[in-house]
């Protein structure tokens, strides 16, 4: 079996025999509503760019290539052949040539594949030429993809960002009264900058990106997964991969796998690791998460004006997170009109944290992880005392100057709370009871342990709350022992200079 690991061409994908999971039903019944303005977005390595190459394909007629899958006998090959400008903002030299360069390489290049000459002078006009152009004998079908990468990569300097969020709500600005010679357009990106005026003309443009219909146009689905994959499938842990890849959601019922972490898992003979995570987490959401001393310790409700909103002078780190895919919607509630959004799988929930403690500790000699694999064996053992010296390793490795003093209590509970649920990787952490949240629960084969910890209070104050709220209760029966352990640390001191425990 081949996989198609970062393949985005459709060509390439069907000639070179690679696996491929037919979408082509969900695509065909979004499509046959007819011409319209479409957007859709989601996080990167999602099939963003394949999706666009298999519409490419579709309308340019290549009906070889779709042999065997379910739209081959659906689409009406010749009535629906169209001239297409397919603009691919991910392949541009941006960077390094800047953006209206780019625009116009991208927009010659466009054009020499179509054998036209273009003779206005600016960007804005040779899109619109490029267009009317291309019309000659039929409507165009116009595909956008990652239209909003000049932005998202430039998100750590605001000023160039809104530079270019400039210059593209130009470039776009000419699609209104492009609307005679356009068949379909079809916009993708990461973000939905659609809500900011990028795209303030095109007030018809949909945005697919939470509709029903394309909940599972990109990822794969479970029933994909052991149809497609049965054979790879078989040799490894069903349950574990599930919990490892797969929970991205668009509606908080249909959920789906990355694409690009599972076929990296089947890749590597069923090695567990953070595939998708590695290839490209902007170091800018990490710095600005802990600058704001933020953390994501719990389930959060959010309303859809939350979820889409992309503000470059505002940014939201819940909105941010969302978009980019390290958050997921876990359920939605019609009538309250609101999202549960939680991350979305082991992989993303262990990668983010690991990276958010690394960055609150300020790069510690000792990675993160390996302390909370002690911390993990200090709990098996019963050894409170070792638990708390590798909680005081883990404070005591962060320079002394980089504590901030105004959000010194927030800045605590975030490494608390980031160390914790880093142990759940290993063994059962939670911060919730039904009776309040404990700052950790963790379950070991032999114990049940609740710990509270306090700032600059008392280590009998923390241990009582434990007892007053009953987070324990909920183990009564239970053979283990069990075991509460309040702590007190010392914002002065930067330790735990106090503890107490009891076993019940």
């Amino acid at each position: 079996m081949k996989y198609p690991i970062g393949i985005q061409d459709f060509r390439e994908l069907r000639e070179g025999g690679y696996v491929y999971v037919d979408k082509t039903k969900t695509l065909f019944n979004i499509l046959q509503q007819g011409g319209g303005y479409y957007h859709l977005h989601r996080p990167r390595r999602f099939g963003k760019s394949l999706l666009l190459s298999t519409m490419n394909e579709l309308y340019r007629g290549n009906r070889e290539l779709f042999e065997g899958l379910w739209i081959d006998n659906h689409w009406d090959w010749e009535g629906m052949q169209r001239p297409v400008i397919w603009l691919k903002f991910s392949s541009q030299g941006i960077r390094t040539m800047g953006l209206e360069a780019g625009l116009d390489a991208m927009l010659n290049g466009e054009a020499n594949r179509l054998g036209i000459q273009l003779e206005k002078a600016t960007f804005d006009l040779q899109f619109k030429e490029l267009i009317q152009k291309a019309s000659k004998e039929n409507k165009v079908v116009l595909l956008i993809d990652e239209y909003d990468k000049p932005i998202i990569d430039y998100l750590d300097d605001p000023q160039v960002a809104e530079a270019h969020r400039e210059v593209l709500k130009s470039f776009y600005s000419i699609l209104k009264d492009s609307d005679p010679y356009l068949e379909l357009i079809f916009i993708t990106g990461v973000s939905a900058f659609s809500k900011v005026s990028i795209f303030s003309d095109l007030n018809n443009l949909y945005n697919l990106s939470l509709v029903a219909a394309a909940r599972t146009l990109l990822g794969i689905t479970q029933d994909e997964l052991e149809h497609y994959f049965a054979e790879p499938l078989a040799r490894v842990d069903k349950a574990k991969v599930r919990q490892w890849y797969n929970g991205y959601s668009w509606g908080g019922t249909e959920k789906v796998y990355n694409p690009f972490s599972i076929l990296s898992f089947f890749q590597g003979g069923g090695e567990y690791s953070n595939f998708w995570f590695e290839t490209g987490t902007p170091t800018f959401l990490i710095r600005e998460m802990k600058k704001r001393a933020y953390y994501f310790p719990e389930r959060i409700e959010v309303s859809q004006n939350k979820i889409n909103a992309f503000d470059l002078t505002r940014l939201d780190p819940i909105s941010v997170l969302f978009q980019t895919g390290y958050l997921t919607i876990l359920k939605y509630e019609p009538e309250d009109h609101l999202y549960t959004l939680d991350y979305p799988n082991m992989e993303v929930r262990q990668s983010m944290e690991q990276s958010l403690l690394h960055e609150y500790l300020e790069g510690p000699i000792q990675d993160p992880l390996a302390r909370v694999a002690g911390l993990r064996n200090a709990l098996r053992e019963g050894d409170i005392e070792g638990m708390v010296r590798i909680i005081n390793a883990l404070f005591a490795s962060m320079p002394y100057d980089l504590w901030p003093q105004q959000q010194t209590e927030r800045f605590f509970h975030a490494i608390i709370h980031l160390t914790f649920d880093l142990l759940g990787t290993y063994i059962r952490s939670e911060v919730h009871t039904a009776n309040g949240r404990c700052d950790a629960l963790v379950e070991t084969v032999d114990r049940v342990y609740a710990l509270e910890f306090k700032l600059d209070k008392s280590a009998a104050e923390a241990l009582q709350q434990i007892f007053d709220k009953g987070y324990l209760q909920p183990y009564a029966d239970s053979p283990k022992q069990r075991v509460a352990v309040g702590m007190n640390f010392s914002s002065e001191e930067r330790t735990v200079v106090a503890w107490e425990s009891e076993v019940l």
